[in-house]
């Protein structure tokens, strides 16, 4: 049985409570990170904890946990649970006030709550999909406007994902005022020629920590990389497309809306961006 922790305390799993009045619960307010673990060790962690203070400050929370208790926490949760592989799942939300209302509690009088869990996935790094590349659909993007913040607001990537699902598909990109946002839990690319081209940062996308990580790689190993908007027929004539996420970490995309791309199998750039991003990310792994 998994050791969870919440709100100070580490508790087996079927122990751990949170109040039906919290307003993650109820309202979504709070938000989240994904942090991968490999050989035991911590990816990217200190990206994490960045957009997480971020993600907190865009919402006027409190930040209820420093960031050196934090990484403690998660070392701790790899250790209870012998995490070799997998990732930790953190949410921090407003708190529980004890009843519901629209107005945030005076947060001098209600904490956040903070929940971690970990999900143990061995062959993580040599996933069977990344060899065989994704198939992925198009879907409209009619999300909020703050996609930038990472909250647990995520009903609309769950359809996503079940539209996928039903069309046969891996995974959905969604599209808005003609052009790719991103994937339903991770940021897109296309590649013509010998150019790796992505969205740029805005409202409009998560600022993923992968994604800042593999456009460093790409960047160092002397890969052109242009961020800006592409259409969806764009991304269907293209050499190759991939995603990026801190649990998939870079993944070929091999067919769009049932349109093949290349030879529809993985190409050359996604799986070399995987292999250094592993090898750079294990390297810097804490």
């Amino acid at each position: 049985m998994r050791t969870v922790y919440v709100n100070g305390d580490y508790l087996p799993e079927n122990e751990a409570t949170v109040s039906i009045f919290d307003r993650g619960f109820l309202m979504a307010d709070g938000v989240y990170e994904v942090t991968s673990v490999l050989d035991g060790k911590l990816i990217d962690f200190d990206g994490h904890a960045v957009r997480l203070e971020r993600s907190l400050r865009e919402l006027d929370m409190k930040t209820p946990i420093s960031k050196e208790d934090l990484l403690e926490v998660h070392r701790e949760l790899v250790r209870l649970n012998g995490i070799e592989e997998g990732m930790i799942y953190l949410q921090i939300t407003r708190g529980a006030p004890g009843d519901r209302d629209f107005v945030f509690p005076d947060p001098e009088t209600t904490a956040p709550t903070i929940v971690l869990f970990t999900q143990n996935k061995p062959g993580l790094s040599d996933s069977p999909a990344a060899k065989k590349g994704m198939k992925i659909i198009s879907i409209e993007d009619i999300r909020w406007g703050r996609r930038d913040i990472k909250t647990v607001q995520l009903l609309y990537p769950s359809m996503g994902k079940m539209m996928a699902k039903k069309a046969g598909a891996d995974d959905a990109w969604m599209i808005e005022d003609g052009f790719v946002t991103e994937g339903t839990s991770n940021n897109a690319y296309i590649v013509k020629g010998n150019k790796i081209i992505t969205r740029g940062l805005s409202h409009d996308i998560l600022h993923g920590i992968t994604r800042a990580a593999v456009l460093r790689f790409a960047r160092e190993a002397q890969m052109e990389v242009e961020e800006r908007n592409f259409t969806i027929d764009e991304a269907k004539e293209a050499d190759e497309a991939f995603i990026t996420s801190a649990s998939t970490f870079v993944m070929p995309v091999v067919e769009i809306d049932g349109v093949a791309l290349g030879d529809g199998v993985p190409g050359r750039v996604a799986p070399r961006l995987r292999e250094i991003y592993l090898e750079e990310s294990l390297k810097a792994a804490i």
